[in-house]
């Protein structure tokens, strides 16, 4: 069964392709299409003279001039491509800028890459991004891939429905419910193992599952809250978002394994922006459009060297 009246307009507002659509095929009232407002971001001061020789990575974004940075494209709020410029936007992306900026780099500078949840520990491993920003869950397994600094933000596991849903208030409603989430991901991973009653879907992005949840071919999207609260917020009156969260998910900073030098600069940098109010300011710029207040950031995790 599919609804003929509201659901393309929650499509046009949140599938990356149909992106373009927005304007026209919205109404008024429609939550936007895009992401925050250009004008109401922070500026971030670029540490001058900042030099880092031990981290292999600083030194081969120095010759080049600027850092690539995975990000991910289709997250409202947190890391969020507009296909008419090509510019990202989110928290995360926020996140990336003042560190660039507290290593020496102006944020404008920055070259972001879109990095599915499944190639992130490969892209850090091959060289393809010299560190990531994409609501990426520190864990004991990924430490022994790659490195994490953070972490910057904490978030938990959570549930998207549809607005009409009555069902389905947490993960124990989810017995032959068709769960979708990202290839690779910790919330997936925690579904298959947590839930084997339900029946995991995956895809390489979130957008994917959100559409094909309203076009009712999956019952829930799982993700982090914070990424879930991004989508709800974008169509208050076709989604909504249900129950406690029921994991705790820090979110870090992915570097090369080994760098160590690199991993503790941009705990260094956290710190202090954390200390000067930027990181405040890029929340509330950001994720805090969705309603959801500043909360406290979660205390760095200097792990020694592996």
């Amino acid at each position: 069964m599919f609804r003929t009246t509201r659901v393309p307009r929650a499509l046009c507002v949140l599938s990356g392709a149909l992106a373009l659509l927005a304007a026209a095929c919205g109404k008024e009232g429609s939550p936007p299409g895009k992401g925050p407002a250009a004008d109401k971001l922070p500026v971030y001061q670029v540490a001058q003279g900042f030099a880092l020789p031990a981290s292999r990575t600083w030194t081969r974004a120095k010759k080049r001039g600027y850092f690539l940075v995975g990000a991910k494209e289709d997250q409202p709020y947190l890391g969020e491509k507009d296909p008419a410029t090509g510019t990202y936007s989110g928290f995360d992306i926020e996140i990336a800028r003042m560190m660039s900026a507290s290593l020496g780099f102006p944020p404008k500078s920055i070259r972001f890459r879109t990095i599915a949840s499944a190639n992130r520990e490969t892209a850090l491993q091959n060289g393809q991004i010299d560190y990531y920003v994409g609501t990426y869950t520190i864990n004991a397994n990924r430490k022994k891939l790659v490195g994490f600094a953070g972490p910057y933000y904490l978030a938990g596991q959570s549930l998207l429905v549809r607005r009409n849903e009555n069902d389905i208030h947490g993960p124990h409603d989810l017995d032959g419910k068709r769960v979708c989430s990202a290839a690779g991901s910790t919330p997936y991973q925690r579904i298959k193992a947590d839930y084997p009653k339900a029946i995991p879907v995956a895809y390489d992005t979130y957008s994917v599952c959100v559409d094909n949840l309203l076009t009712y071919q999956v019952d829930a999207v799982t993700t982090d809250d914070a990424i879930l609260i991004g989508y709800a917020a974008k169509a208050p009156g076709e989604l909504k978002v249900v129950g406690r969260p029921f994991s705790e998910e820090p979110y870090g900073i992915g570097v090369p394994h080994g760098d160590t030098a690199l991993r503790f600069a941009l705990d260094d940098a956290l710190e202090a922006r954390e200390r000067n109010g930027d990181w405040k300011k890029a929340y509330e710029a950001t994720l805090g459009l969705s309603g959801v207040p500043a909360p406290h950031p979660p205390a760095i995790d200097r792990y020694p060297a592996s």
